[in-house]
């Protein structure tokens, strides 16, 4: 089970959202950077990015601070990104600069085109981003409910040929309310490409009822608040769900 920290950026700075709601940020550093290191040092296997800025003008945003920190970095983990990616320039510009992995949400689900183009260009380098509420897919930053199911758009992303798919629920995310476990692992169950949960993780019980689920086909989760607020340490969460998800010895 892979926890990944998340670091998201709202004018040069790491912030957290409340459900999304821009205008509702907590400023935790203003050095991203830092924070990047912080984590690897904590034993984190990858980097969640987030360019909020992004999100809501459709383009890239907060380039020097994404540079800085690949360059703390350095290639020793994988660094994922997600916010404003609307064109395969912008892809090829980020797996340039040392991105591995790139989330494309809204314009995924905007224009399912662009996805399939994306995955064909970039193959095993892009990860769909379904944010949902209420089980109806969110866009331009979650400032926008579709009518889109959302296992239905899992499974055509799926056959476009995405790496993975990052479930957020919208109304836990920032909340410390706890995942939605169940709409998680029906998701799981609907696709055969990995689920990584997303929104709501608050404590290491919420760790442990993951790795329950894990064999559903669900190998990660994505951290916030909690580590940021000291709800969860990062370092013990990990090592538990590795304890808990070790293949048995026959």
């Amino acid at each position: 089970m892979l926890l990944i920290p998340a670091i998201d950026l709202k004018n040069g700075q790491c912030v957290r959202l409340r459900q999304g709601n821009l205008s509702d940020s907590t400023i935790f550093s203003e050095e991203p950077s830092i924070v990047a290191k912080r984590w690897l040092e904590s034993g984190a296997r990858r980097i969640h990015l987030v360019d909020l800025n992004g999100a809501f003008i459709g383009k890239p945003k907060n380039d020097l601070q994404i540079k800085s920190i690949l360059d703390t970095i350095d290639n020793e983990i994988p660094v994922q990104i997600g916010g404003g990616i609307r064109d395969l320039n912008t892809i090829e510009y980020y797996l340039d600069i040392g991105i591995s992995y790139v989330i494309i949400g809204t314009e995924a689900v905007k224009n399912p085109g662009f996805l399939n183009e994306a995955c064909v260009a970039f193959p095993g380098h892009i990860i769909a981003g379904l944010d949902a509420k209420d089980g109806k897919l969110a866009t331009d930053g979650w400032s926008k409910i579709t009518k889109h199911n959302l296992i239905d758009i899992a499974k055509k992303f799926e056959n476009y040929g995405c790496d993975s798919i990052i479930y957020t629920d919208i109304n836990r995310d920032g909340m410390l309310s706890g995942l939605n476990i169940e709409s998680t692992v029906e998701l799981a169950r609907n696709i055969k490409i990995p689920v990584y949960a997303s929104g709501g993780v608050a404590t290491i019980k919420d760790i442990e009822k993951l790795c329950e689920v894990s064999e559903e086909g669900i190998e990660g989760a994505i951290l916030g608040r909690s580590i940021y607020e000291g709800s969860l340490d990062f370092r013990s969460a990990q090592k538990l769900a590795d304890e808990l998800t070790k293949p048995k010895s026959k």
